[in-house]
């Protein structure tokens, strides 16, 4: 284990998020907030903290027990940090909600336990924003996109932390993809600030929305969230911005590359363009009859699935009072979730595929023994090493869903409030039902059930494994 290089890479990551907060101050200073000191003493402080830890040391290779004990520490450490604002500016007065509402901004989840949102200060509630949009494509891939962590082995930080059965390179050397990812993610999100701003919409309220939309987050200035601003246009621009910010990454470098067959060609694309337009359709009919207009059906329909299978927690109606089919559909969509490589969280869209198509594998090797079969995907091969990571996260998932289920019991909720608060968090999508539904939150859970919720969001965001190995001891042993 090389902790030199593990202590050099956190201190560059805290020296990264302490001028990360120089923006929400120099926000506060425009709106004559004395809440800018506090990430002023913050920003100093991680200033501080990264010139102990940052001392280059001799040996800067790094190998993939190190890049999953890197990112697991680094969102800990972002989160616990981050939280200091919240506390400082009394905000949020305790550390644990603080920590609670922080992880909930990196890990782009998207509730809160806010109950007056419009009360936070300009500066804070900027904060509490961009966690989503530097959270959204990951910390590390931030902070590789920004500075140079590691000359040998950083794409082990990016397969460590990028969502998805798989992680490839865009181009041969790893910064450079997280340069292309963050140069398109940024346009993605200043393209939408342009299209809300002719909406109505202000600056300070265009920055922020986009930065939760393109961060697949759902962080508002609004205690209404979106359905604040009661706008058809604004539902419809989130709503396209929430399903392209759900997308592979790798589709947009290779339409770049005008390399459009192959997009188009794309398996989880298609499906995932297929559950969303199958859900609209079947939710918009269901609720037709409270709606009255077809059109108000489709508009609140298509929003709130886009919403849900992205992950992005954006609410711009109560679907807790909509019929049990439709409630059913989205707690499906919690699950099912984005597509790998996109902001998003959930299982994955590849993932279900591949799970799919192994079980139609196995009951053609039941109907046919002597026949060859193979699970593929995009007409190539799904490598064992690959099928087998996808049952072992499905497992794991499992037990960490029940697991969790049974430790907030200790809140004495009802079942569908501590199921949907695990699926939620879990799968970093925010919102879910009965005490914990779109217009509710998550402030009623104990310090207890909030650490444990904070846990299941970083592993779902980490999707299980870097959080995992911090617990295994070998992992810290010299060597293997």
């Amino acid at each position: 284990m090389n902790y030199s290089m593990i202590r050099f890479i956190l201190g560059k990551m805290l020296l990264i998020e302490g001028i990360l907060m120089l923006l929400p101050a120099l926000v506060s200073l425009l709106y004559q907030e004395r809440s800018g000191i506090w990430f002023v003493t913050v920003a100093v402080l991680l200033l501080v903290t990264s010139l102990v830890l940052g001392r280059k040391p001799k040996d800067m290779v790094i190998y993939a027990k190190e890049g999953f004990i890197v990112v697991a520490l680094a969102w800990i450490f972002w989160s616990a940090f981050g939280a200091l604002p919240f506390v400082l500016s009394e905000s949020i007065p305790h550390f644990v909600d603080a920590f609670f509402e922080t992880v909930f901004g990196f890990t782009t989840t998207g509730s809160t336990i806010l109950t007056d949102i419009e009360a936070l200060p300009k500066g804070v509630n900027f904060w509490r924003c961009l966690t989503h949009w530097v959270g959204g494509m990951g910390v590390l891939v931030f902070v590789m996109a920004v500075v140079p962590l590691s000359g040998k082995g950083s794409m082990f930080l990016m397969r460590a932390e990028m969502p998805g059965p798989t992680c490839d390179k865009l181009v041969p050397k790893a910064r450079s993809t997280a340069k292309i990812l963050y140069c398109m993610y940024l346009a993605l999100s200043a393209v939408e600030v342009v299209l809300l701003l002719f909406g109505g919409m202000d600056l300070y309220n265009a920055v922020i929305h986009t930065f939760s939309t393109a961060g697949t987050g759902g962080f508002s200035s609004m205690n209404a969230s979106v359905a604040a601003f009661d706008s058809a246009y604004i539902d419809g621009v989130i709503t396209v911005f929430m399903l392209l910010f759900g997308v592979n990454f790798n589709l947009y470098f290779l339409l770049l590359l005008r390399n459009f067959k192959f997009v188009f060609k794309n398996e989880e694309l298609r499906a995932y363009l297929g559950i969303v337009a199958g859900a609209v359709a079947l939710i918009t009919i269901n609720i037709l009859h409270i709606y009255g207009s077809p059109l108000r059906a489709l508009r609140y329909a298509s929003f709130q699935v886009s919403s849900v299978i992205t992950t992005t927690g954006f609410v711009t109606a109560n679907y807790e009072l909509w019929p049990e089919f439709s409630k059913g559909i989205l707690l499906l969509l919690m699950i099912i979730g984005a597509c790998a490589g996109s902001t998003g969280g959930g299982m994955k869209v590849s993932r279900i595929l591949i799970l799919a198509k192994t079980i139609g594998k196995e009951i053609r090797q039941i109907l046919h023994p002597k026949s060859v079969n193979v699970v593929k995907l995009d007409g190539k091969r799904v490598s064992d090493e690959s099928t087998h990571g996808v049952y072992v996260y499905v497992i794991c998932y499992l037990v960490i869903l029940a697991g969790s289920i049974l430790l907030v019991t200790v809140d004495n909720f009802d079942f569908t409030t501590n199921f949907t608060a695990v699926l939620t968090t879990l799968n970093n999508v925010g919102p879910g039902l009965a005490k914990v539904g779109p217009i509710e939150n998550f402030s009623q859970f104990s310090y207890f059930s909030k650490i444990i919720l904070s846990m299941d969001m970083l592993v779902g965001r980490l999707e299980i494994l870097p959080m995992l190995m911090l617990f295994a001891p070998q992992v810290w042993r010299k060597k293997f």
